[in-house]
């Protein structure tokens, strides 16, 4: 069975945002069997300095599978994809196709959403990140009009829902303290119609547990 790694507890405005939801969601899209071990501070959870040896920069997710061990949220959600014809298709273009869309999402998408995510929750009373936000508005602004050209036709990203999907929707997600998802409309609905799948409920709903109860746990696929 997968060995999930997730943290035990985070800030309030993270609940819903760590990385592991994207393993978790993977997971239960391909049905296959895990759990879930915390790592923090409450008693009976994996300490981080040890978590290290798991994973070197201290992040989460990272799995463990029958002596594999896997950090990296893409490349974790390309692993269960793999495994999964429903996430990942067989046709060569189609899979290509997918997988572009997958380093989109980290690389073209997420990285301006990040940086001004960081300034809106870190630094947010900061002088020097009042004058730099602007810009990172405007360069998320940019991604998300670029982004929603190629879904105002199409339900998902490919013909069908696929990993890429999962990704993305992950990504957009951590827009949530801002308006700026609501002004692309085609954006917005793609979002819901992702957040909507059954899947998507249990991953969610299984990481707030995580954070409530701070105990290892089955995976609703298991």
């Amino acid at each position: 069975m997968i060995n999930c790694y997730a943290f035990d507890s985070v800030p309030p405005f993270a609940k819903g945002l760590v990385r592991d939801l994207r393993v978790r969601w993977a997971l239960e899209e391909a049905g296959l069997p895990y759990r879930v071990t915390p790592v923090g501070d409450r008693e009976g959870s994996m300490a981080r300095s040890s978590y290290r040896l798991v994973q070197p920069f201290g992040q989460v997710p990272a799995i463990e599978d029958d002596g594999l061990t896997l950090f990296e949220s893409g490349a974790i959600v390309l692993y269960v994809a793999e495994r999964s014809r429903d996430l990942l298709p067989d046709d060569t273009s189609d899979r290509a196709r997918v997988i572009q869309w997958m380093f989109a999402a980290l690389n073209t998408i997420e990285a301006p959403i990040q940086r001004l995510a960081e300034l809106d929750l870190f630094h947010a009373d900061e002088r020097w990140a009042k004058g730099r936000r602007p810009g990172a508005v405007g360069a998320v602004q940019q991604r998300l009009a670029e982004l929603a050209t190629q879904l105002r036709d199409r339900d998902h990203l490919v013909d069908r829902f696929s990993a890429a999907d999962i990704l993305m929707t992950t990504v957009l997600r951590i827009l949530r303290h801002t308006e700026l998802l609501d002004k692309e409309p085609a954006l917005a609905a793609y979002k819901r119609r992702c957040e909507s799948r059954p899947a998507f409920a249990r991953a969610l709903a299984a990481q707030l547990a995580t954070f409530e109860s701070g105990e290892e746990q089955p995976g609703t696929a298991a």
